[in-house]
């Protein structure tokens, strides 16, 4: 402490001395010099002699004690950032390069709404197949959601129809191929177990699908395997339209792998006409391009029928002719024989 500082406070002129308090916080003025006050000696020793810490004189407090917290005056927060400036100017050039470091405005978080919460919620599905829990990336087969559908009912009872539109399947040069049809199998069986109640048949729409979007032998497999048993035993029919060379080869090739239960279950449809023939037809959906298929193949047959009717009349005159022109020759003959120069 400075002897001659504490001189002058103690002596007789002394509040004279004193320097008077700011009214006012100077913050670009120059500040004074903090002074040091030395606190009075405490005497840290554990016993209970004068002066100590542990003396009756220390820990005596008053009984009525009480003190009222709300009464008590706090410093406002502009007045303590405004102290804690006045105490040192590196301090406040820290405040200050905070402040200029800070945007101006907040940017504000866009609120989550419950609709974007509910579509959110769409874009997963969970499913229990087989006693055992799977998730679906629906965002990644919406586009492909439509290759099976529910066709309404036939018979007596709720005998479903359920549409298989091949046509709608992926194309195999898709990067992400694989994925995608591991989420539509998923897709498929489970949906196949909401719609089936009772007894039910499958309608395979083959017509419009190229060879690229044919389904592996491996998937059909996979989709037959991980078929409920009661949705295998109540299957009654699986009628393909439209069967392609490449069809009827696997069928023909995995006959000998399946039960012979399913494959006399089995049966081929050329034309939409003749599958209107077996079952009801007013909630099938049929895509356009099988409907441009179906026409295409109309044509095709009408020609064909007709050059095949044309050919067979053809063959026929052919025949005819030949028939007549045998017959005159042969009447030129005998007349060549009978006449009075060959008898000679």
């Amino acid at each position: 402490m400075d002897i001659s500082y504490e001189a002058d406070m103690l002596s007789p002129d002394g509040a004279d001395n004193r320097p008077e308090p700011p009214n006012s916080l100077d913050l670009n003025g120059a500040h004074p010099q903090r002074k040091k006050l030395s606190a009075p000696e405490i005497n840290l020793s554990l016993d209970q002699s004068e002066g100590s810490i542990l003396s009756d004189d220390n820990l005596d407090t008053p009984d009525d004690l009480d003190i009222n917290v709300d009464d008590l005056d706090t410093p406002d927060e502009a007045d303590s950032l405004d102290y804690t400036g006045h105490g040192s100017e590196l301090e406040w050039g820290e405040v200050q390069a905070t402040k200029e470091g800070e945007p101006k405005e907040a940017e504000q978080i866009p609120e989550y709404t419950a609709e974007e919460e509910r579509q959110d919620a769409r874009l997963w599905r969970t499913v229990v197949i087989g006693e055992q829990e799977h998730r679906i990336d629906m965002k990644s087969i919406e586009p492909y959601q439509k290759v099976i559908s529910h066709g309404g009912y036939y018979g007596d009872g709720l005998n479903a129809i359920i549409v298989f539109a091949a046509c709608i399947l992926p194309d195999s040069s898709r990067a992400d191929y694989h994925y995608v049809m591991e989420n539509l199998f998923l897709y498929v069986i489970s949906t196949l177990e909401l719609m089936v109640a009772e007894d039910y048949m499958i309608v395979y729409l083959n017509g419009a699908t190229p060879r690229r979007k044919m389904p592996g032998l491996g998937w059909i497999k996979k989709c037959y395997q991980m078929i409920d048993r009661r949705l295998r035993k109540n299957l009654k029919s699986f009628i393909i339209v439209h069967p392609s060379w490449f069809i009827r080869t696997i069928l023909a090739i995995t006959r000998p792998f399946i039960s012979s239960k399913f494959s006399n279950k089995i049966k081929y449809v050329n034309s939409l006409a003749e599958l209107g023939e077996l079952i009801p037809m007013e909630y099938i959906h049929i895509p356009e391009s099988i409907i441009k298929y179906e026409d295409e193949s109309s044509i095709k047959r009408y020609t064909c029928k007709r050059l095949d009717e044309d050919l067979k009349e053809a063959a026929e005159s052919n025949k005819h002719s030949s028939f007549l022109n045998g017959s005159e020759s042969t009447s030129v003959e005998q007349e060549v024989d009978n006449s009075p120069q060959s008898k000679s």
